[in-house]
């Protein structure tokens, strides 16, 4: 049966159509990924990116383009696991080794911005092919803009670079080619997402639940199961601590106990004590209701939104790294492209059920006036677009972001003063800005004798908790014999003569 808009008509106007159907989906993609990397590179110019995180995979990805391990000082040096250390012992993903390639083309963080925001555009086309077999193809531009401006994405690239890049593709890609049939590539696509982040079974075990809810796919469904909690098993209690990391070092549950098996028994047995400490603190839920608002309520009808159940779950049980279910950062893009599929299908499912109705109370007559299928579509679009103005995307009307303000041109002259392949250690928010051409620390409460300090003693930067802790440290360089060599609106530049400690 052709799917809701299908051309009709001669094979040359239906191939017509098809290749005007595909520039206009091609030109969207093209518009999101310049929408993308320009509001990227715009904060990278304007200094309002951070050395955490994106030096730490600027590194990192550089060291796979000069073909040995992923190795990031800045991360090593600053939580503890020495200058050696390799961010598979953090995190595991090996598929940053893809990004290898590009930095032959172009040596530094602005690559990274740029490849993030092609990644999180080509999800479009999956998100398009699947809305448009639901409700037709003017849905299908809709539920993709919808996802284009979604604040999750916003919020991940207004939070510099990170491994969730190739999940909203990946999962999308996933759900909708098995949705089209085609279950090698979307088991493909779930092979890679294991390679994304320790905790990308969890979408798989989640797409296993959803796929359990379908006579016929039940089989598949265990199997999506299985190998995603495995996996999530595997890569977060073995392949982490093969590269030097520590298993425990993001245990986020001390409520329900000190390790994973305690933590389980707790929450099996005590379930209400689990089920506390989902909506504590409240903004766990204020967070999960930002998720589907902007979604019409749609994905609670459908058993799709089952898909980012295990992750949600993850993030939600935690009290620690209140991060974690904060709107800003990047952890909701890592569910946001199947939540707007769930959305498509929760809508493509009241549809039929109101179809359905209005044919048992009209003898099988049509009710008149029932909604097109890019309605509710489009309605995605407009919620997205009313919400622009409130997350990260808002900040594309100030001027700052366009021309550097003082302060920003206050930094680029500081980074300047820094020579071309030194050692620094370098505050929060300048690190990016010396990552391309020097070897970069963060600048925190421990000497590291960096023969090069960038320290900001205006406004107060990670890790230090007030303004007042980094004008004394400040002061204690200066007393152990660094000197002022630059100083102007909060940024300062020491320097000592003296050998290279790293």
């Amino acid at each position: 049966m052709a799917a809701p808009g299908a051309a009709d008509g001669a094979p040359a106007d239906r191939a017509a159509h098809g290749r005007r159907r595909a520039w206009a989906l091609a030109a969207l993609v093209a518009a999101s990924a310049v929408l993308n990397s320009a509001f990227a590179l715009l904060r990278l110019h304007a200094f309002r990116t951070s050395t955490y995180d994106l030096v730490i995979f600027d590194q990192a990805v550089r060291s796979y383009s000069r073909f040995g391990a992923p190795v990031a000082i800045v991360k090593g040096v600053h939580n503890g696991f020495g200058p050696g250390f390799s961010v598979l012992g953090d995190h595991f993903s090996p598929i940053l080794a893809v990004l290898a390639p590009l930095y032959w083309i172009h040596d530094g963080p602005g690559t990274l911005l740029v490849a993030q925001g092609v990644l999180f555009a080509l999800a479009i086309v999956p998100i398009w092919r699947f809305t448009e077999r639901r409700l037709g193809a003017g849905a299908g531009y809709c539920a993709a803009g919808a996802y284009a401006l979604s604040w999750p994405i916003a919020e991940a690239l207004a939070f510099d670079f990170h491994e969730v890049a190739f999940v909203p593709l990946l999962s999308a890609v996933m759900i909708e080619r098995y949705d089209a049939g085609r279950r090698g590539r979307a088991a493909l696509a779930a092979f890679l997402l294991l390679l994304v982040k320790e905790d990308m079974g969890l979408l798989l075990a989640g797409f296993g639940l959803f796929l359990l809810t379908s006579r016929g796919e039940r089989r598949a469904g265990l199997a999506y199961l299985t190998v995603g909690a495995v996996a999530t098993a595997v890569c977060s209690k073995v392949a982490i601590a093969v590269f030097g990391g520590d298993n425990d070092y993001y245990w986020a549950y001390t409520s329900l106990g000190p390790d994973l098996p305690h933590a389980a028994v707790h929450a099996l047995t005590h379930p209400w004590d689990a089920a506390a400490e989902i909506g504590s603190p409240p903004a766990k839920l204020a967070m999960m209701g930002l998720l589907v608002l902007p979604l019409l309520l749609l994905p609670l009808a459908s058993p799709l939104t089952l898909v980012v159940l295990p992750p949600l779950i993850e993030r939600m049980l935690a009290d620690r790294f209140a991060n974690w279910w904060a709107p800003h950062y990047h952890y909701n893009a890592f569910i946001v492209a199947a939540l707007v599929l769930a959305a498509v299908d929760g809508a493509a499912r009241l549809r039929r059920s109101d179809r359905l109705r209005a044919r048992v109370r009209l003898r099988g007559r049509l009710r008149e006036g029932l909604s097109p299928p890019w309605v509710p579509a489009a309605g995605l679009l407009a919620a997205a677009i009313v919400a622009v103005p409130f997350f990260a995307f808002g900040a594309l009307g100030d001027p700052a972001l366009y021309r550097r303000n003082e302060r920003a041109s206050a930094a680029a002259a500081a980074v300047a003063r820094v020579p071309d392949g030194a050692l620094v250690e370098a505050a929060n928010g300048v690190g990016p800005g010396l990552t391309a051409r020097t070897r970069v620390l963060l600048w925190d409460w421990q000497p590291r004798n960096a023969p090069w300090v960038v320290a900001d003693v205006q406004r107060r930067t990670f890790p230090f908790t007030s303004v007042a802790e980094q004008q004394r440290r400040v002061a204690e360089l200066t007393a152990s014999g660094y000197r002022e060599v630059f100083s102007r609106d909060g940024y300062v530049v020491l320097h000592r003569d003296g050998p290279d400690p790293w």
